[in-house]
């Protein structure tokens, strides 16, 4: 099982000073604090570049080149640190159907963890965009779930599970799982599809996702959102590369990579936004 090597700088970067213990408070604290620090981002698949997801490559982007990254980047990290926290966790893997009915087929493409403390079971997810979970959800119960953003709900039939979230009064299915055990090269396949197929939502696109207290922030390409608990949410396009740069850095805290061409694609996402509106 591959080992963190910088545990202590990951614990920092989420506000501890030392190891916290494995209890449920904990697991919540963690999945909280991730959400709001980590950026889910697409930008190495928007500049078509290789995306390795072996534990030392997402330590190396993550904790020391201050980047975010997608599913298979944050939960195989995030799983790395519960492990070696001495949580009972391993990593399973489901179909996305969020932005269509909820028993579409689709492919095997998202990353999550099973995590079971005294003999109760839960999911735990820090890599699911602009509607991540920002709190562990417990997997044998139906009833709605109540997290540090909006209700949550699971649904079971027949060994798969259905994540349910709560948006503007209506209930939107995310995504779909089971409980099979997965190995690295399951990891490997469904990020290769991700990262490089011609029909991923990923590649040559700009995503970005980070939580704070009371609210979502969003980016899609040149289109950027604020999404509110308590009022509507508020969204503007981007004008300018210049202006799409600083709001990474900023307001998604991302340190954006350097690249002779990155420039000139986020050019082409404004323009392209603007021939679109």
């Amino acid at each position: 099982m591959p080992r963190l090597t910088h545990r202590p700088l990951y614990l920092q970067r989420l506000g501890y000073d030392s190891p916290p213990p494995p209890t449920l408070q904990t697991l919540q604290e963690l999945q909280l604090r991730h959400v709001c620090t980590f950026a889910f981002e697409s930008l190495s698949t928007l500049l078509h570049a290789p995306v390795p997801v072996d534990l030392p490559s997402v330590e190396q982007k993550v904790l020391l080149n201050g980047r975010g990254g997608y599913c298979y980047e944050l939960n195989q990290l995030f799983l790395a640190l519960l492990q070696d926290l001495g949580f009972d966790a391993r990593g399973i893997t489901g179909n996305v159907v969020m932005g269509g009915p909820a028993d579409a087929h689709t492919a095997r493409t998202h990353r999550l963890s099973l995590v079971t403390l005294d003999g109760v079971r839960y999911i735990t997810d820090v890599g699911f965009g602009g509607m991540v979970p920002s709190s562990p959800l417990q997997l044998d119960n139906e009833a709605t779930q109540l997290t540090a953003h909006e209700p949550y709900r699971l649904t079971c039939n027949e060994g798969r599970y259905t994540l349910w979230a709560q948006v503007a009064g209506d209930w939107r299915g995310l995504y779909v799982f089971d409980l099979q055990v997965q190995a690295d090269i399951d990891y490997e396949i469904g990020n290769w599809y991700v990262s490089t197929h011609p029909a991923s939502p990923f590649v040559g696109q700009l995503k970005a996702a980070r939580l704070a207290p009371g609210k979502r922030h969003t980016l899609n390409n040149a289109n950027y959102a604020v999404h509110h608990l308590d009022r509507p949410s508020e969204k503007r396009a981007i004008g300018s590369a210049d202006e799409l740069l600083t709001l990474l850095q900023a307001t998604f805290g991302i340190r954006v990579p350097a690249h002779p061409q990155l420039r000139e694609i986020l050019d082409g996402l404004v323009v392209a936004n603007s021939e679109e509106a």
